[in-house]
């Protein structure tokens, strides 16, 4: 059987190296993939990098790893390279997990750390998940699950 290929896609702005921990995450998941580490220089670089590993390297999926500054701005830029990822998924037909954790969401560096830790490596099993176990989320479907954070449960 041949291995999927993934995309991680990642920036040079973040104070985290996100790509770092969900590759780790990944290859302790499961060696059924390749995965293809591209990374950029700030967020709004992150839709044409996933677009080049779709097309140019055959991969099946991708996750942009991505760390707003706590800056207006910042959330803009945040916000403009999530609408390209959206493009991207739409235009490729295929999944971008997109893994964002702005500065300011950390009460103290260390806590801002372990949201970047817990969110990389959920997500990353959230990449798998929809890859080889889609019946997992369907399983799990409303039940409040976070990532960076404590899940929030159903109601």
């Amino acid at each position: 059987m041949s291995k999927v290929n993934i995309g991680v896609v990642d920036t040079t702005f973040a104070r985290v190296d996100m790509g770092k921990i969900v590759i780790q995450e990944i290859e302790n998941t499961t060696s059924k993939v390749n995965i293809i580490r591209y990374t950029v220089p700030g967020m709004k670089d992150l839709p044409i990098a996933c677009k080049i590993l779709f097309d140019e390297h055959k991969c099946e999926i991708c996750i942009a790893l991505g760390m707003p500054g706590p800056a207006e701005k910042d959330k803009i830029c945040a916000h403009e390279a999530s609408q390209g990822l959206i493009i991207c998924q739409l235009m490729k037909g295929k999944h971008i997990i997109e893994c964002f954790v702005h500065e300011d969401e950390g009460e103290t560096p260390e806590h801002l750390i372990e949201i970047c830790d817990d969110r990389a490596r959920k997500h990353g099993q959230n990449l798998l998940r929809l890859l080889f176990d889609k019946m997992w989320l369907q399983k799990h479907a409303g039940c409040g699950l976070r990532q960076g954070f404590p899940d929030a449960g159903p109601i």
